[in-house]
């Protein structure tokens, strides 16, 4: 498979104290795809369902949960998963690609992202979380086309999960697993296995490894020295620097980690954790702060456009009253759609949303002089420093939460936004 065709990177991120600055958890990640893809922002509300109901995820029909919870996600627009997101009881996750000596199957099967939204509607904590991925990896398996192209591309996956408390990495290999737990300090993952001793695993993770000849039963176990390939292809070579240069950034800032920090490392354009080349980019991305205090809300903050170095990032607060954003929602194409034709992805639709289309075109005319673009990169981080000013209000302890109107705080960031973007007064 070749190399140029693919996306060949994601990057996550989480900030626990003492790294934090205040005592707050920050959650972040970058979502690296095909250059042309288009990622939307969807809300979910709670709901309760019909026992015996089922859910059709992006290939495939499972059982529903009897209830669901409310969920924000980060997702390409043709596939029923997130590549990130979070809940209403403060839970984000984000998940990631991943190669190792487990061989990947060509099947229909659950998206690594159609895993992260059902976890983010069926766990109301991290841990939680960790427990509804491994036992549905055990009852449906991982596959399927990760794609929208005719070519099948499949990987395994890894995922970073925190809430208020702690944080988890969970790497995939197959139907087997390993789990990391983080209560305190920086962490990051970047397309490759890194848990060395895991915290939980699958039961049958070491005789496994043993029966194919990848470890010898001697000395401890390294989760990731055992699974990982011996030859790595290209694509996962580069993910080692970004890993690496992931790590160095978050050491650099440790103590004093914020949500404006975690910003610019997701813009980092020299690490190559912000992707932007000829075939691939981040299209999407997402910083999330967790206050340790349960009586402060959980804030999180989505460009819903591609490149975050380029982009506004708008704050979210799961309140009574949720509006979905109609301005960050991709066009429904029903059965025209490529996903439901067979064989899938033959053809091409816009799903472009009206922020994506605004955004795109106010970039490339602002790109005719520097002077231009220069222009809209301060208009757009006066917006987007107003939104921090905001999250800050809601963080401080002494700040009665009823004064700060948090009805539809995304869609009027959204609506903001848009205007800059048409050219009328802000």
């Amino acid at each position: 498979m070749s190399f140029t065709l693919y996306p060949n990177s994601c990057d996550c991120f989480v900030s626990l104290p003492p790294a934090s600055l205040s005592p707050v958890v920050i959650f972040g990640k970058n979502s690296d795809r095909y250059r042309e893809e288009v990622q939307e922002v969807v809300y979910f509300p709670s709901a309760t369902h019909v026992p015996g109901s089922k859910v059709m995820c992006t290939f495939l029909e499972i059982e529903q949960a009897p209830t669901t919870l409310a969920v924000l996600l980060s997702r390409p627009a043709w596939l029923w998963g997130a590549e990130m997101g979070a809940n209403e009881r403060g839970v984000c996750i984000g998940n990631e690609a991943v190669w190792t000596k487990e061989p990947v199957v060509e099947c229909d099967a659950l998206l690594g992202m159609d895993l992260v939204r059902l976890a983010l509607e069926r766990a109301s904590s991290a841990q939680e979380a960790v427990q509804v991925i491994t036992e549905l990896l055990a009852r449906y398996g991982q596959g399927g086309s990760c794609m929208e192209q005719p070519e099948p591309f499949t990987y395994h996956n890894t995922f970073l999960l925190c809430d208020r408390l702690e944080a988890y990495v969970l790497e995939t290999a197959g139907p087997y697993w390993a789990a990391e737990r983080i209560t305190e300090g920086a962490r990051n993952i970047s397309n490759q296995l890194s848990v060395v001793k895991p915290w939980k695993e699958h039961p049958q993770l070491r005789s496994h490894a043993m029966a194919q000849g990848w470890w010898d039963g001697e000395g401890e176990f390294n989760f990731s020295a055992v699974y990982s390939l011996e030859k790595q292809p290209v694509r996962m070579e580069a993910a080692k620097k970004r890993y690496k240069a992931g790590q160095e950034l978050l050491q650099k800032i440790e103590g004093k980690i914020t949500v404006e920090s975690m910003m610019e490392i997701l813009r980092d354009k020299n690490s190559g954790i912000c992707m932007d080349s000829v075939r691939h980019r981040t299209t999407a991305s997402m910083v999330s702060v967790l206050p340790r205090c349960p009586d402060s809300p959980c804030i999180h903050l989505l460009t819903a456009t591609p490149d975050p170095s380029r982009s506004v990032f708008k704050p979210f607060v799961f309140n009574f009253v949720v509006s979905q954003v109609p301005w960050v929602l991709s066009p429904i194409f029903g059965d025209r759609d490529p996903i439901r034709q067979n064989p899938r992805f033959q053809t091409q639709v816009d799903r472009r949303h009206e922020l994506y289309i605004h955004h795109e075109r106010v970039l490339e005319t602002s790109e005719v002089t520097q002077d231009a673009e220069q222009r809209l990169h301060v208009k757009q981080r006066e917006l987007e420093d107003e939104n921090i000013h905001l999250v800050k209000k809601l963080l401080e302890k002494n700040e009665t939460h009823d004064s700060i109107e948090l009805t539809d705080l995304f869609l009027k960031s959204v609506e903001k936004e848009l205007l800059l973007y048409r050219g009328e007064t802000v």
